[in-house]
């Protein structure tokens, strides 16, 4: 839902408002009564109507106005309760993950369960499950009650049909038509999403991230599991007829390449890997942060220069086609993408501005993702959030 989404004082579209209303709060820090007011076009009666409807409901919180405003009537405070939540779920080729995410964007906690090898489906399933009955009801704080749980948003790196969360293919985790969301749900007894999480990724990046106010986005992230992408056009995800979009990271990049896990050759998850840069260091794994400061410290011998010197080559031919087929305002790049950008600031962007058609580059921006560990888990969240706030009159929580 766009941020200028207007509303309407008709009694009949009551639940497009009480819509309207939670969308805006779900999307922002705390709002006054006041600037809902304004943002939506709705009288202020009007307003407090629908706002007391959702407090009613323990959809949204209200306190205080701010004492020290100076100018006009102080308006209550409104804001999104963070005791209602979804539970985020994403299989990765090592481990399992689990978090607890508030309707206020808060991400209460994060559980990661390693795994010996890559999962297969089923035991995901029962990782996720054995994990989601320890959080999803826990008491939410000492002057609260217990969780109020939505419902389950999935993050999977692969393709996943939009219409019921099949995992139709799923490569590195080797996973081909696998009902996952079904199973989930039978094994939980809660309703379960699921969708690609690079197109979660942008979608989290959009609404509460660097792609804030964005209406045209490509997102790209980089991670364990190879390299996805989202494209945000004209403010909501572009996903596809079923839900396939943004698989940038099968796009050739070289096409004197080695073979790719898809089967063709010269993809850029196999030109670009987080792998590769451990290699050259000498390392069996490290997290982001460690990885850039390696990078950007003094372990970037010449070997390290020359694999980040290439792999930012290769980046730049998948981005400069992306900026030459979707014209975006802004490119997120997330994971360990970050970590290879700062090896050599200001060089990606040099060579898809050299690169690109002069026209489309003259707009675009590069930025890091700035939700972090986090994106995922709010990606995912908003799979389940995201019917509550189409039509909270139905909320029975």
């Amino acid at each position: 839902m766009a941020e200028g989404r207007r509303g309407n004082n008709l009694d009949a579209v009551k639940r497009h408002n009480l819509s309207t209303v939670l969308s805006l709060v779900h999307r922002r820090d705390a709002s006054s009564r006041a600037e809902l007011t304004r943002a939506t076009g709705l009288n202020r009666s009007t307003t407090a109507a629908l706002v007391n409807e959702l407090a009613g409901r323990r959809l949204v919180e209200t306190s205080a106005p701010d004492a020290n405003a100076r100018v006009g009537r102080p308006s209550p405070l409104v804001a999104a309760n963070p005791d209602v939540v979804a539970l985020a779920v994403n299989p990765e080729v090592d481990a399992v993950t689990v978090g607890v995410v508030g309707l206020d964007g808060t991400v209460h906690e994060v559980e990661r369960h390693e795994t010996a090898a890559i999962p297969a489906a089923r035991d995901a399933v029962s990782i996720a499950a054995d994990m989601i009955a320890r959080l999803a009801f826990r008491r939410a704080g000492p002057k609260q009650g217990a969780r109020r749980v939505v419902g389950v948003g999935v993050a999977v790196p692969g393709l996943v049909r939009e219409s019921d969360g099949v995992v139709r293919l799923a490569p590195h985790l080797k996973w081909t038509d696998e009902r996952f969301a079904a199973e989930l749900a039978e094994a939980t007894g809660l309703s379960v999403w699921a969708a690609n999480d690079a197109n979660l990724g942008a979608n989290a990046e959009h609404l509460f991230g660097a792609g804030r106010g964005v209406t045209e986005m490509v997102y790209v992230n980089g991670g364990a599991s190879g390299i996805g992408a989202g494209v945000i056009s004209a403010a909501s995800p572009l996903t596809g007829i079923s839900g396939y979009a943004g698989e940038l990271g099968h796009t050739l990049v070289n096409s004197g390449g080695r073979r790719c896990h898809c089967g063709a050759v010269g993809c850029l998850e196999t030109e670009v890997s987080q792998r590769a840069l451990l290699d050259v260091l000498g390392w069996k794994a490290a997290d982001a942060g460690e990885l850039e400061e390696a990078l950007t410290g003094g372990k970037a011998n010449g070997a390290v220069r020359r694999e980040v010197d290439r792999q930012l080559a290769s980046l730049a031919v998948a981005l400069r086609n992306a900026t030459n087929v979707f014209n975006p305002q802004l490119i997120v790049l997330g994971g360990f993408l970050r970590a290879l950008v700062s090896a050599a600031p200001g060089r990606l962007d040099e060579l898809v501005v050299a690169e690109a058609l002069s026209v489309s580059a003259e707009s675009v921006r590069i930025a890091p993702a700035e939700l972090g560990t986090e994106l995922l888990m709010i990606g995912a969240a908003e799979l389940a959030f995201r019917a509550l706030i189409a039509d909270p009159a139905e909320w029975k929580g």
